[in-house]
């Protein structure tokens, strides 16, 4: 079975590369520095999910998830990367249509399971 392909999107050269090795026992991880390059290459990449991080130079995560959904009819799921936890931030993005939220620093070793828990989630039925 193959893995899914993740697409990381952060400007932090030490937070890509310990996501990178975090992950890249459950996903296939191609990483990305900035919103604009997400935009010009998602559909060449063809993600299962988008690490997306909240604050990069130029357009910030919110506003690329919003250019994504307004660009692809099927975007893939998005879950927000951050160190910003204000509650009202938390429920804004939420709203946006994100996945989920994954605050930083986040534990390398659960970070696998953490998107996975989170990709299951949405596919599970509601009762």
């Amino acid at each position: 079975m193959s893995r899914p392909r993740l697409l990381l999107v952060d400007d932090d050269p030490d937070v890509r590369l310990i996501a990178e090795v975090s992950l890249e026992d459950r996903f296939e991880v191609v990483s990305v520095t900035s919103a604009e390059e997400l935009l010009a290459r998602v559909e060449e990449l063809a993600p299962d999910v988008v690490l997306l991080d909240v604050m990069l130079p130029g357009d910030d995560g919110p506003t690329a998830l919003r250019k994504l959904r307004e660009r692809m009819e099927a975007p893939p799921p998005v879950v927000f990367l951050t160190a910003r936890v204000l509650p009202d931030e938390l429920s804004r993005w939420t709203s946006l249509g994100a996945l989920g939220i994954i605050r930083k620093p986040f534990d390398p070793l659960s970070l696998p399971t953490e998107v996975l828990r989170l990709l299951d989630a949405r596919e599970e039925p509601a009762p």
